[in-house]
C-alpha cells in the first residue's frame, strides 16, 4: 500500500517497502512543479515513486535530480532503473561513488559476497548502470537548483567516504542518508524520537562520523530526514545521543579487540541499558527483533575498522 508523509514544506517522504514498513524513506522535494528525489532504494521501489508522484499531480518528466546519499544499495539500488524512468533527470552522486553507478558490477560482486547469490537478487535484482553524460559528480558546497528551490550538497564522511548530506534552506532541512544513524518508528515513546549510530561495512570512521554530526548541527537545522525512518523532529538531542553512543561503540569494540561475536554482545548490552535510560517501551525481545539486522551489521562494521587501526591487524 502507498503511503506518502506530507511534511507541509515541500518535502514528502514515501515508504518504499523494503522489507518492512517504515523501514526505508525515499524522499521527494518538491518546489514550483519540479522535483528531485533522494536516495531511491531497490529496484522495485520506483514503482511507489511513479504512484506518488501521480498522487501529487505530477509526471516523469517533472523530476530533475536523482540524489544519493552514498551508493549502498538500500540508498542506490535502484538509480539506474530511476534514470531511465525519468528522462530529465540527472543523478547526483559523491565521487567516490559515481563510478560505481557507471559500472556497477565491482560493487554487485561485492554486495553478493555479503548477502550470497539468492539474497542478493531477493533484494536488489540487477543494477541498471546510468550512462556517465547523466552524470552529475556532487562537491562540496555544490548547489541544485530546481524550481525557485536549491539543494547544497555536502560531504559527510564517516558511514561512507562517499556520503553526502543534502540541506535544504527553505525547509531548514537535511537530508542526512546514514550519517545521522537511523530512528525506527518502532521505538518512539509519545513525542520522544531515537537514533542509533550506523556503522555498517566497510568504511565506518568514529572521528569522521562525530565531525559531520557536528556540521549538520551547526547548520541549525529544524528537522532532519533520515532514510531510515524520515523526520526527525529534535536534531540537536539526537546528536548528542550519537555522539555518546559513537563513543561507546569504539570502546565496546576496542575491549572486545575486534571479535566480532563479543562486538555485538556489547552492542546488545548497550541496547538494554539505553532502553532503561531512555523509557523504550519495547520489550527486549522485541528490540532484538526489530534491531537485529542492524546490530550485526553495525558489528561487522566496527570489527573491519578496528582490524584497519593500525597495530590491530
Amino acid at each position: 500500500m502507498l503511503q506518502i508523509f506530507d511534511y507541509k514544506n515541500g518535502v514528502y517522504a514515501v515508504d518504499a517497502g523494503y522489507e518492512r514498513p517504515l523501514l526505508a524513506a525515499i524522499h521527494l522535494v518538491v518546489d514550483s512543479g519540479r522535483v528531485a528525489i533522494i536516495d531511491t532504494c531497490n529496484n522495485r521501489s520506483l514503482d511507489v515513486v511513479l504512484q506518488a508522484l501521480a498522487q501529487l499531480g505530477l509526471s516523469k518528466e517533472n523530476v530533475d535530480y536523482v540524489c544519493l546519499t552514498h551508493v549502498h544499495l538500500d540508498h542506490a539500488g535502484g538509480a539506474g532503473r530511476y534514470m531511465q524512468a525519468f528522462p530529465n533527470a540527472r543523478l547526483v552522486v559523491h565521487e567516490r561513488g559515481a563510478r560505481h553507478m557507471i559500472h556497477p558490477d565491482k560493487l554487485m560482486e561485492s554486495v553478493r559476497a555479503v548477502y550470497g547469490d539468492a539474497e542478493t537478487e531477493r533484494l536488489y535484482g540487477k543494477l541498471v548502470p546510468v550512462s556517465e553524460d547523466r552524470v552529475t559528480i556532487a562537491h562540496d558546497g555544490e548547489r541544485l537548483s530546481f524550481g525557485q528551490r536549491e539543494l547544497i550538497c555536502l560531504d559527510t564522511p564517516g558511514h561512507a567516504k562517499h556520503h553526502l548530506c543534502y540541506y535544504d534552506p527553505v525547509a531548514r532541512s537535511v537530508f542526512t542518508g546514514d550519517i545521522f544513524g537511523f530512528s525506527l518508528r518502532e521505538m518512539d515513546v509519545g513525542e520522544r524520537q531515537f537514533v542509533i549510530p550506523s556503522t555498517s561495512p566497510v568504511q565506518f570512521d568514529p572521528q569522521a562520523m562525530h565531525a559531520s554530526i557536528k556540521r549538520v548541527l551547526a547548520l541549525e537545522p529544524l528537522t532532519a530526514y533520515l532514510t531510515h525512518f524520515s523526520q526527525l523532529r529534535d536534531p540537536k538531542t539526537a546528536a548528542k545521543d550519537l555522539h555518546r553512543q559513537i563513543d561507546a561503540y569504539v570502546d565496546i569494540t576496542k575491549r572486545a579487540k575486534g571479535c566480532y561475536s563479543a562486538i555485538l554482545d556489547g552492542l546488545w548490552e548497550l541496547c538494554d541499558e539505553e532502553s532503561k535510560q531512555q523509557g523504550w517501551t519495547l520489550s527486549r525481545e522485541a528490540m532484538r527483533e526489530l534491531l537485529g539486522a542492524e546490530m550485526k551489521l553495525n558489528a561487522q562494521g566496527l570489527e573491519v575498522w578496528y582490524k584497519s587501526q593500525s597495530g590491530c591487524v
